[in-house]
């Protein structure tokens, strides 16, 4: 294990922000693919599906080829295949050949996240939440850039020179390259503490279990209420489009800054007390959200703010956790929990989809203030040693 390195971690967040920048700016511009291409929304809704499936869903087998490979290649191959796939977008005008970039860029992503949290693993030192929220940060950071720097792409330089968006790509591929040594001592100290390390009993599987399922109902309520504030305060209440924007993006950049508070706290405190009292704390705030002398003023701000940020305090905790749980498949765990975890927790939206066109958007959002509850009922089922 090596010690604790905040620039080696701020590096590799870099690569965090750069290739989720790509996966967050695709939502942003799929209104002009629609317009360019002439789809209709089911195909349209295909893009985002495809998407989500090679970014997310496939990050485990990912995880499972960074475990077996001794140098770190699937950071470089990660970064430049999510940008090339992205960039070219707007270059062919075949539907089928704008599948193929989104799954090359798709792939990218889920390449570079569990070879990226593996990595960032032997740079935290003890410090290993604070060191991961690092990490993680940079991933917040790169879903809130993206669709700002997508848009603005194209409406500075257009269609043609969209490519040019793959600078960031390359020149943090550039970045990598030059710490590629640095970044293969992760790869010989991983393969030495396979060595040592045991087979995982089964109360780890267990606890890893809970961990995952904590994390999908928290992926749950945080893409649910991303998904459903606008419609709430649109479609229910009549009111202002451009004041529910600035509820999202509020959401987002607490949630942001959760990440990075909530790390130290959970180091001091103990993770799995954190998770606790976090998810605790997430359950009795948000039911004030639907209070009406708070809807109606200023401080829905700082209720969701303050939402956000305890919902995604825990992100790296959470895969702290699992990677001590697991220490032999830390790639393997940390696609679980960073793809096919939160990808799933993302169907759950689909789910809360189906009880709005039942009972109305208030309903959906409504049943969201059930899930925490569930989150914080796996907390106290967990068993996990903090030392």
């Amino acid at each position: 294990m090596t010690e604790f390195s905040l620039k080696v971690l701020i590096i590799l967040s870099m690569g965090h922000m750069t290739v989720d920048i790509y996966q967050g700016a695709l939502p942003a511009i799929l209104p002009f693919l629609k317009e360019k291409l002439g789809l209709s929304y089911t195909l349209t809704g295909v893009i985002i599906m495809i998407s989500n499936f090679t970014s997310s869903i496939l990050q485990p087998l990912f995880g499972f080829l960074s475990d077996r490979k001794k140098k770190p290649i699937l950071l470089y191959l990660g970064l430049l295949s999510a940008g090339a796939g992205f960039s070219f977008l707007f270059i062919p005008s075949d539907y089928t050949a704008v599948l193929v970039l989104v799954i090359i860029s798709g792939l990218g992503v889920a390449a570079y996240h569990p070879e990226g949290y593996k990595t960032a693993y032997f740079f935290t030192g003890e410090k290993r939440a604070t060191g991961m929220s690092i990490f993680s940060v940079g991933g917040n950071l790169g879903f809130s850039l993206g669709p700002i720097l997508a848009i603005y792409t194209i409406h500075y330089v257009g269609y043609t020179l969209f490519p040019v968006i793959i600078i960031p790509s390359i020149l943090c591929t550039m970045l990598f390259l030059n710490y590629k040594e640095k970044f293969s001592l992760s790869s010989k100290g991983y393969t030495e503490s396979k060595k040592i390390e045991g087979r995982p009993t089964l109360q780890a599987y267990s606890a890893l279990l809970l961990i995952t399922a904590f994390v999908v109902v928290r992926s749950w309520t945080q893409l649910g209420l991303l998904t459903y504030i606008p419609f709430y305060y649109i479609n229910h209440l009549k009111g202002d489009p451009l004041y529910a924007g600035r509820l999202v993006f509020v959401f987002l950049l607490c949630g942001a800054a959760g990440t990075l508070i909530g790390a130290p706290l959970a180091d001091r405190w103990g993770h799995r007390r954190f998770l606790r009292i976090s998810m605790f704390l997430a359950t009795v705030t948000l039911p004030l959200f639907f209070l009406p002398f708070i809807q109606h003023t200023y401080l829905i701000f700082f209720i969701l703010g303050l939402q956000g940020m305890l919902l995604v305090s825990s992100f790296s905790v959470t895969i702290v956790m699992a990677q001590r749980l697991i220490p032999n498949r830390l790639g393997v765990v940390s696609g679980i929990l960073t793809g096919l975890a939160i990808g799933t927790g993302g169907i759950g939206v689909t789910l809360l989809g189906a009880v709005a066109d039942r009972f109305g958007v208030l309903a959906a959002m409504e049943s969201i203030m059930l899930l925490p509850f569930l989150g914080f009922i796996f907390s106290i089922l967990l068993r996990y040693r903090d030392r």
